[in-house]
């Protein structure tokens, strides 16, 4: 049972019909004597079916090849089949013993994602190839740090990069395997891109400290704070990195 006033938990299960039908009752009665606050869920509401619609309408998106379920239940056969090959090298190599064993055994070790590796796959999607559209787009009037506090309570203020001459210019809501992230993209005049992507840690908590990596053609500035983790992707190949680097003190 809900009590009153109700807190922004509550605010969030109404608005995501989680709560009982009898604390929703309840919310309903509130909230009918109390317009500021209903405003603010309907506000709240507007944004959630938003993004419905966008994560729809991404679905309208060209067909990716990488996520064709006949071609991911190949690659999982695949590496099926790889895992049993490295595990039949590790048993020969246990018996013979020696040097070549442990070599053999590294083959196997898990090895886990490089840090911030979505925000790099949500640059070369949104920003390299155009699939998905913006859900928040700056205008003469916009605020785009108020549409990411929306989602984001608690995250960092969207870093100031108009020394560098990027300025922000538009959203997008993503979902990922550590729960919602956002990306804000930012350009200068010559039309570079770069991005901040923030998101959660995870179910594993995995918080990162401060570094940078390289992956291709992109840069990634990575860190964590406020219960977030961050990521700043700009191409390797534009003056835009470097400027971008030293605008964040890395």
């Amino acid at each position: 049972m809900i009590s009153l006033p109700p807190n922004e938990r509550d605010l969030h299960a109404y608005v995501d019909h989680q709560l009982s039908e009898a604390d929703r009752h309840v919310l309903d009665t509130w909230l009918a004597s109390h317009p500021d606050e209903a405003a603010q869920v309907r506000a709240w509401q507007q944004d959630a079916q938003h993004l419905r619609a966008a994560l729809g309408g991404a679905l309208q998106q060209p067909a990716n090849p990488d996520l064709d379920p006949s071609l991911i239940r190949q690659r999982l056969k695949r590496q099926s089949r790889r895992q049993w090959a490295s595990a039949a090298v590790l048993l020969i190599a246990v018996s013979l013993g020696g040097v070549g064993g442990w070599k053999a055994r590294d083959m196997t070790v898990f090895h886990p994602p490089a840090p911030m590796t979505d925000a790099l796959q949500a640059y070369r999607l949104i920003a390299q190839q155009g699939l998905l559209p913006a859900d928040y787009k700056v205008d003469g009037d916009g605020d785009i740090q108020r549409w990411l506090d929306r989602y984001f309570t608690q995250a960092n203020r969207l870093p100031d990069l108009s020394r560098a001459g990027f300025s922000p210019v538009s959203g997008r809501l993503l979902s990922t395997d550590e729960g919602p992230a956002a990306m804000v993209m930012y350009e200068d005049r010559s039309g570079h891109k770069v991005s901040f992507y923030v998101r959660p840690p995870g179910p594993k908590n995995t918080f990162l400290p401060r570094g940078s990596r390289q992956d291709g053609d992109l840069q990634a500035e990575y860190w964590s704070g406020k219960g977030y983790n961050y990521a700043m992707v700009s191409p390797t190949d534009t003056p835009a990195a470097k400027m971008l680097k030293q605008s964040l003190s890395f």
